[in-house]
């Protein structure tokens, strides 16, 4: 059973929002697109509170993209993003809903962010995902979305541990840093993630 994940296509991960990825709009209509072709389709969307961690605004004298400790594990820290109830934690208006059978929402514990779709980042607590995905079948997952070098490629790594065939879709995504993705490309094919364009989904 083939699934796709599609990964925080957010207003505030797009152009104009408070953590925009350049150009991340341009992944709408690509997944709206290949929707179609997945047995099965699931979300996953950031969902903080206004208190997070992760943001700078919580940190006196700390500014976004500066990094500190958080409970232990190191922590960059962000523009206030995806808070709950916000229009810039809702999908991207145009993004085809319809097809989407469940949504995934992550980092709503104050204390430690959430970049996978599947664990928050100590790996302490599960959002339920995999669970999921083997509760129905599936074996084979196409991850897009945003960005590419952080959510995405955390999703990607925690599928191929989960033991899923794991492929990216690389039109479908895009990065705060072009340039780190390239690196991080190569570690993700080691691992034994598959790369993959939406022409050629069947």
């Amino acid at each position: 059973m083939k699934t796709l994940i599609i990964v925080d296509p957010q207003n505030d991960f797009m152009p104009g929002g408070s953590l925009e990825v350049p150009k991340g709009d341009e992944i709408v209509p690509v997944i709206n697109r290949i929707m179609s072709k997945f047995d099965l389709v699931v979300a996953t969307q950031d969902w903080h509170p206004k208190n997070h961690g992760s943001f700078a605004s919580n940190h006196e004298g700390k500014k976004p993209f500066d990094k500190t400790m958080l409970y232990g594990t190191e922590q960059i820290l962000w523009p206030d993003h995806c808070v709950q109830n916000s229009n810039g934690a809702n999908f991207h208006s145009d993004l085809n809903t319809k097809p989407i059978e469940a949504i995934f929402r992550k980092g709503m514990d104050p204390a430690i962010d959430s970049y996978s779709g599947f664990f928050d980042n100590g790996h302490k607590k599960r959002t339920g995902l995999s669970g999921y995905l083997k509760d129905r079948q599936s074996n084979e997952v196409y991850i897009a979305g945003l960005a590419a070098d952080v959510c995405v490629q955390y999703t990607l790594r925690d599928a191929i541990a989960e033991g899923f065939e794991t492929w990216l879709i690389e039109d479908a995504t895009r990065a705060l840093d072009a340039g780190a993705f390239k690196s991080i490309k190569k570690e993700l094919s080691e691992l034994g993630c598959h790369f993959t364009e939406s022409r050629h989904v069947q």
